[in-house]
């Protein structure tokens, strides 16, 4: 009889605490797809310590989460009833086991077909919640969902992934890169952001492919005033004029000369993309092997126009073009422009291969076949038109010197393009070896030697003695060192927006003046135990760029967003993302958008 009335007390003291204890709140709603599709979702609110049991529980454990909708002929169901976000796997006490669980929030969605425009779905569920110390009895909730058609035409104002968790968070899209799509989009994302991206995209191609035209001309310029091509322009046309007999078949021969430097050339851009492939120039863009062979190689190239050493081809292949030159005809001028492709390749060579480095890391399958256009362009039409208009000749300025000084200010500039690969290596792996403050530092050291170098005050062997500085010089170091200057800021945390796309982020710096202020009190301010609380709680919280809270896990943003009741920014982005970071750094940092993002 004793033991008889310790049983009912307990029965009835876990009754009681069952009535008591509520820590899960149940809501319903739907989402409608088309004007005869929808979703119906139903979302658990769970209280700190406590978990809800996924659908998918082991034998011998606590009762699952279980949904049964009554049947009707108004609606079908469409597969089965998913959850999310993921559910965790831990031990439970409670059971002596793994299982899979959810905290805090749980979201279970189940797509209908609907047979009329307006229909109400009803059902019961099942679930039970436990805490680290006890389990509530299983529990049965009845619901019923209102329902309603929509317009097919009609669009939603705030477009919602798929994916998204809660049916009132509304998600901003930032704009997409074409190459970040693949890795940054969350899993089960909709297929609209695809087709929403399209536009963009296309545009960003275009200009990507203008951009590498116009940096290949302008390196095929430079390569024009270098001393393996500049004294060869007056024999060049001489040779065309004396050989052709008239003006007219000299002018013949240049053009067909001029053409046949583009087309070598654009067969090498050819080449490269022949050999790599599409998908292989699109993953070096993002490749730590690919990036890190592009500052070698830049570096190599750029040791080679300070004069370290040449980079030239074998004499025999040089011998054997020449010999072939000797023919008459078409064949003959093609490959008297191969020849001095190879002669030039000491001088060229660098420009060749740091242009092709930028094209292949921009992921452009056409990239290397452009550049090498716009360079061969550069350098095909000064020919063309010195051979039709020969009196030029005289008003050309006289080899000298100074050609040397633009061979030498290409590798400066190389130098300091090469940390730009490194750059990227190092953020994508969080070495933080190359940080903001340390890539400053070198872009300061690198284009100030340079001005110095230009104004006379530093000299290498190879170098001709400066009598006087002429005004082009000294223009050309006044910009460069007013370069050097406008540098120097960062280092203490000025934003240098217009870099924003060569530099690393802000927040790879060490000393940030900015910060340092911000950090000394002020609204806005978040106290040091709130942001330990929150690492602690969300493992891959962030602070993206201006000091936003952001998550890296999906899930756990939109988990955060509910919370706070906050609307949702998905940035797709990348560590090595150029036009991101100029998107982040120089939009995001005006104050009126900062304001609404915040």
């Amino acid at each position: 009889m004793k033991k008889l009335l310790i049983l009912v007390l307990i029965l009835i003291t876990a009754n009681a605490q069952s009535q008591i204890l509520d820590p899960v709140k149940w809501s319903f709603s739907a989402e409608n797809i088309t004007n005869k599709e929808a979703t119906l979702v139903l979302k658990a609110k769970i209280d700190k310590g406590w978990h809800v049991y996924s659908q998918q529980i082991v034998e011998d454990g606590p009762i699952p989460t279980s949904f049964k909708f009554t049947p009707s002929n108004l609606y079908s169901l469409i597969g089965k009833t998913s959850e999310e976000p993921k559910p965790e796997t831990a031990f439970d006490k409670n059971f002596n086991k793994q299982i899979s669980w959810h905290e805090s929030l749980a979201i279970f969605k189940q797509r209908v077909t609907l047979h009329k425009p307006v229909v109400s779905v009803e059902g019961v569920l099942e679930y039970m919640v436990c805490n680290d110390h006890q389990c509530l009895p299983p529990t049965e909730v009845n619901f019923k969902i209102p329902v309603k058609a929509i317009l097919a035409e009609k669009k939603a104002e705030i477009i919602t992934p798929s994916t998204s968790i809660a049916q009132n968070t509304p998600v901003i899209k930032d704009t997409i890169k074409a190459t970040d799509v693949k890795a940054q989009t969350p899993t089960g994302g909709s297929n609209e952001q695809t087709k929403r991206s399209s536009k963009p995209i296309k545009a960003e191609n275009s200009n990507t492919l203008f951009g590498i035209f116009i940096l290949g001309f302008l390196g095929g310029l430079a390569a024009f005033f270098m001393p393996c091509i500049y004294p060869m322009i007056p024999l060049t046309v001489s040779f065309f004029t004396k050989k052709s007999g008239t003006k007219s078949k000299g002018i013949q021969s240049a053009v067909i000369y001029g053409l046949s430097i583009i087309v070598i050339y654009v067969a090498l851009g050819l080449i490269i993309t022949l050999i790599f492939g599409a998908s292989a120039l699109n993953e070096a863009a993002s490749s730590a092997t690919f990036n890190l062979l592009f500052f070698v190689l830049l570096l190599v190239f750029a040791m080679s126009f300070l004069g370290a050493f040449e980079i030239t081809l074998p004499s025999s292949l040089v011998n054997k073009m020449d010999e072939k030159s000797n023919n008459n005809g078409f064949v003959g001028l093609f490959f008297m422009a191969f020849t001095l492709a190879l002669v030039s390749f000491s001088c060229t060579g660098p420009i060749i291969g740091g242009l092709l480095v930028d094209a292949v890391s921009k992921g452009s399958y056409l990239g290397p076949a452009i550049g090498m256009l716009g360079f061969s362009s550069a350098l095909a039409i000064p020919f063309t038109l010195f051979a039709i208009f020969p009196s030029w000749l005289k008003e050309m300025p006289k080899s000298g010197g100074w050609m040397n000084t633009v061979k030498v200010s290409l590798g400066f500039l190389e130098l300091a393009l090469a940390f730009k690969f490194l750059s990227n290596v190092d953020l994508a792996y969080h070495w933080n070896l190359l940080n903001r403050d340390i890539y400053l530092i070198v872009w300061i050291v690198v284009f100030g030697v340079w001005g110095f170098y230009l104004l006379g005050k530093i000299k290498f062997s190879h170098d001709s003695d400066i009598k006087f500085l002429s005004l082009p010089r000294m223009f050309i170091s006044m910009l460069i060192l007013g370069f050097t200057i406008y540098l120097i800021p960062g280092l203490f945390g000025a934003p240098l927006k217009p870099l924003s796309g060569w530099l690393p982020p802000p927040s790879t710096q060490d000393f940030n003046l900015s910060t340092l202020v911000g950090a000394t009190g002020g609204s806005g301010q978040q106290s040091s135990a709130e942001k330990q609380t929150k690492a602690k709680k969300y493992a891959t919280l962030f602070h993206s760029p201006q000091g936003i809270d952001g998550f890296f896990d999906y899930e756990e943003g939109m988990e955060y967003a509910i919370k706070v009741n906050k609307p949702v920014l998905l940035d797709f982005t990348g560590h090595s993302c150029a036009n991101c970071r100029r998107m982040e750094e120089s939009v995001w940092s005006d104050p009126e958008v900062l304001h609404r993002i915040k």
